[in-house]
């Protein structure tokens, strides 16, 4: 059985566990509910720390075995002056579970006694946390050697009942950051476009309207862009629409647009066998869209929003689209397919015309990994960020510092426009290897018909980074965290 993690609060006089956690500040001795408890020890507070080389430096331990009831752990929290940033709390609940891990405790009790310490504070502490415990392990037989009890984590903390509502407030935020992994991490043998829409579907328990349209239905709004990527698998394609109407009735929704192939093997324009398995996260825009959803749903967000995901697979067959074939998107725009590996703006095309046309949305935020171009130029540090408005632009990338899942902004402008112009087409969908990723956007913009429009390219991010303090996942569930944290800042009240 997978372990379970439970966190709860409690006022500072009822610690007791087998583990407690106190903090430190640099230089300091610990303060409030924490010298309290290190004085029971009974030990020097210098000679010890002395001892264990412990100056109460970020990532410091001082482990005390065998003092009163059970075990006790001295982390240190860095220099005490200055504010604190809410994602660094996030981050610091990560460390913590890191600890709490090593040490194979199945009970905690943690003291949070410090300026700072607000409930939204805790609540991010909370949701480092339960990011970090995230495992996809659902596939691997249980060994012997694995952990088989749960962790139990009491928080002790100045106001229980207000930071319990601010941890259930940004626990729906975790559900979707961690439906979206899920989603990412699973094989695409058992993830395909039907099984994905079925998992959006599931959202309707939590208030969301979900509406799945299939291929005949997607032929008939004209659909061809979309479809012609999905026409060489066997597997049908799916649009899903869903809506979360939280706001005031009449009020233009806020829109999400996800790209979502399930798998992308590149179609006739191949690609190369190393790392390919990779490609089940090619749906990662669309993970990011339905844990949004789930997140805003969870939370009760006073907005009225809308989540459209094209699913398909890219597959080479006898009926697969090749290069050189020209489709129709639902815009009316003719498209010279270059390269089939460059499907996911394809998809995007007729997703992006879709939600303009039917919502009018106060703007469209898109979601793709759509391109390696945005890993050169950018690494797993940042997500690409692509706008036609420079004021959704500058909250995109203010929100994304606060969620600590951050955007570069990148150019657009005519001068690369011109380079998808086709010879026997409208627009064709490759034009090479120069300006791969703002070409794409280039591309999409095409299709969102002058609505305030952002193109999130999160190719670097979504999958495949290297671990942090709150993800220890091939898969990150980029993009959640972000999104919420722009529509409560901005969209909100």
């Amino acid at each position: 059985m997978p372990q379970k993690l439970s966190i709860q609060t409690a006022a500072f006089a009822a610690a007791s566990a087998p583990l407690t956690i106190i903090y430190a500040a640099e230089g300091e001795a610990p303060a409030g509910a924490g010298a309290a408890i290190w004085s029971a020890t009974g030990l020097d507070w210098q000679a010890a720390s002395a001892s264990a080389a412990f100056k109460g430096k970020q990532g410091q331990a001082l482990d005390i075995i065998g003092q009163g009831a059970g075990r006790l752990i001295v982390l240190g929290k860095g220099k005490s002056e200055g504010d604190v940033p809410l994602n660094a709390w996030t981050d610091r609940g990560g460390s913590l579970l890191a600890k709490i891990a090593a040490a194979r405790a199945e009970s905690v009790a943690v003291v949070i006694d410090e300026a700072g310490a607000t409930p939204a504070a805790i609540a991010e502490l909370a949701a480092g946390l339960r990011l970090r415990h995230y495992k996809f392990d659902k596939y691997k037989t249980a060994r012997p050697d694995d952990p088989a009890a749960d962790i139990a984590i009491t928080l002790h903390v100045a106001d229980p009942a207000a930071t319990d509502t601010a941890i259930a407030d940004r626990d729906a935020v975790v559900e979707g950051t961690l439906l979206a992994r899920n989603l990412i991490n699973e094989p695409a043998n058992v993830l395909g476009p039907v099984e994905f829409a079925a998992k959006a579907a599931e959202l309707s328990d939590l208030g969301v309207d979900v509406e799945i349209l299939e291929p005949a239905q997607l032929e008939k709004l004209g659909m061809g862009s979309l479809l012609c990527v999905a026409q060489g698998s066997e597997r049908p394609a799916r649009l899903v629409v869903m809506q979360w109407r939280g706001g005031d009735v009449g009020d233009a929704p806020l829109a999400f647009v996800g790209k979502g192939v399930v798998f992308d093997t590149g179609g006739i324009s191949i690609k190369p066998a190393a790392n390919m398995e990779e490609m089940k996260g090619d749906m990662g825009g669309a993970a990011a869209v339905t844990g949004l959803m789930r997140a805003l749903a969870g939370r009760k967000a006073p907005v009225n929003a809308v989540g459209v995901i094209g699913l398909v697979e890219n597959m080479p067959s006898g009926n697969a689209v090749r290069p050189g074939d020209i489709v129709k998107a639902m815009s009316g725009t003719t498209i010279e397919v270059i390269n089939t590996d460059a499907e996911g703006r394809l998809v995007l095309a007729d997703a992006l015309w879709y939600t303009q046309d039917r919502f009018k949305p106060r703007f469209m935020i898109n979601l793709a990994t759509l391109t390696g171009a945005i890993i050169v130029a950018l690494g797993h540090e940042h997500a690409g960020l692509f706008s036609n408005n420079d004021e959704l632009a500058i909250r995109l990338l203010n929100a994304g510092i606060t969620a600590n899942e951050k955007l570069w902004r990148m150019p657009l402008s005519p001068a690369y426009d011109k380079l998808i112009e086709s010879k026997f087409a409208d627009i064709r969908n490759s034009v090479g290897r120069p300006a791969g990723s703002i070409t794409a956007a280039q591309f999409l913009q095409r299709f969102v018909n002058n609505v305030p429009w952002a193109h999130l390219d999160i190719a670097g991010t979504a999958f495949g980074a290297a671990a942090t303090e709150t993800n220890a996942s091939w898969s990150a569930g980029f993009g959640v965290a972000l999104l919420d944290r722009l529509v409560r800042d901005y969209y909100e009240g």
